[in-house]
């Protein structure tokens, strides 16, 4: 785990990942507004072969919201990044940005706020995409 961001490791193979991804994420209140599928990317721009990735742009309406009425400039920041990947030893890694971290852009005590209740959410949706394989 960076500073930044918050990552699990599943022994999943990546479609499962990404299914189990989206299904935490709802379970958390979050939406998937936008796929970028990586590895598609690379290859139709650079012909480079690389392992699965995919992006998933996540959001919570209601946090979005507050955090944008607090700071507007907010949403340059948003929706939250969370990215499913091959890890190239049969397992499969999830990370996602830490709102704490983003937080620290935005001086703003209500960022903070809101930045805390999405972390809460976000790990609690890591934690679930690894809670079967305990």
């Amino acid at each position: 785990m960076t500073s930044y961001t918050m990552r699990v490791e599943t022994a999943l193979p990546f479609d499962a990942a990404v299914e189990r991804t989206r299904e935490a994420l709802a379970e958390q209140g979050f939406g998937v507004l936008t796929e970028i599928d990586v590895r598609a990317t690379m290859k139709a721009k650079l012909d480079v072969d690389v392992p699965a990735h995919v992006i998933l742009g996540a959001c919570r309406p209601q946090l979005a919201h507050r955090a944008m009425s607090a700071a507007p400039s907010i949403s340059a920041l948003l929706p939250c990044n969370v990215v499913v990947r091959e890890s190239g030893d049969g397992r499969t890694e999830v990370e996602v940005i830490d709102p704490a971290a983003m937080s620290q852009l935005e001086g703003q005590p209500a960022i903070a706020d809101v930045a805390a209740e999405a972390r809460i959410r976000l790990r609690a949706a890591l934690d679930r995409i690894v809670l079967q394989e305990a």
